[in-house]
């Protein structure tokens, strides 16, 4: 059982170009390798721009921490789809992952009935579209996102009045309001492996800032999400139209009905916090030698 991990030059053990938050990979791989390698197999990390031949012999790819495939993601879909011609497993798929690539697929869930933020979708942003966004929204406060992106590169947070005339982005877009439960209340992190629920965390963004990743001082610590809670991010994975993910990452935010509201279904490349959860890696390990077996 021969496992590939894709990275990129910021994930990469021995990069120069290593992320200050990289750390989170290496925590990732201590948690999975070792379960991979109780049950006989390898797992390599390698740079997903690699050409193909680099995943010779390989039985499984797991996506893991390629980190920069939003600044180039046509090249990144394309490699995914190189590898499943290749005979060789990819997870999540890429089917899944280019739906998921860009943050339109939000749509797709509310369509199917999950309770999503409310959103405007702009290809060419400017600041005219933020005053617009506060009127949609009855709100003081937005949120502009890039509708491919990843670990909150890219966003910027504006407040009423102070955006200045000549903004714009270069990206295609999504506004949101600013919920205020993020920093009260903070972000629910759930996990699930194999469409089974693993472990949930709670994360709070730094005081000052409205972003929870760590890179920003952000923190999290383990919750026991209640029935209702659980059930809502449950409800997120089923309603996913494509074969069940092999890992998911359902980030949610409080709304002020109390219920849950999607934020993010991560399915590509997120963070799957190993600390909070101990039996990630077995888990994982189980469900990726499963997945070969029955290939």
């Amino acid at each position: 059982m021969k496992i590939g991990f894709l990275v990129c030059p910021g994930t990469m053990p021995g990069s120069p170009r290593r992320r200050e938050d990289a750390y989170e990979h290496d925590l990732q791989v201590d948690a999975i390798r070792p379960e991979i390698e109780k049950l006989g197999g390898t797992l390599t990390e390698v740079d997903w721009r690699d050409p193909i031949e680099a995943f010779d012999s390989h039985d499984l790819v797991l996506v893991g921490t390629p980190w920069d495939y939003q600044d180039d993601e046509a090249a990144f879909l394309t490699k995914l789809d190189a590898l499943e011609a290749a005979g060789i497993i990819v997870c999540n798929s890429a089917a899944t992952l280019r739906w998921n690539a860009r943050k339109t697929y939000l749509r797709d869930l509310e369509a199917r009935g999950i309770a999503t933020i409310p959103t405007l979708w702009i290809e060419k942003t400017s600041a005219a579209d933020i005053d617009a966004a506060m009127r949609a929204f009855h709100c003081n406060t937005v949120v502009a996102k890039r509708q491919v992106g990843a670990g909150a590169e890219g966003q910027t947070i504006h407040h009423m009045g102070q955006t200045q005339p000549d903004w714009h982005m270069l990206h295609p877009a999504m506004l949101q309001p600013y919920l205020p439960q993020i920093a009260s209340e903070g972000e629910y992190s759930f996990l699930f492996v194999d469409g089974q629920f693993s472990h949930a965390l709670c994360k709070r963004p730094a005081e000052g800032d409205y972003r929870v990743q760590s890179l920003y001082g952000g923190t999290e610590e383990a919750v026991s999400p209640d029935g209702a809670d659980l059930a809502a991010a449950q409800a997120v994975v089923d309603a996913i139209p494509f074969e069940t993910p092999l890992y998911a990452r359902i980030d949610m935010v409080r709304g002020i009905g109390n219920e849950l509201l999607l934020m993010e279904a991560e399915l590509i490349e997120p963070y799957l916090y190993p600390e909070q959860g101990p039996k990630l890696g077995l888990r994982l390990a189980k469900a990726i030698s499963k997945k070969i077996e029955t290939k």
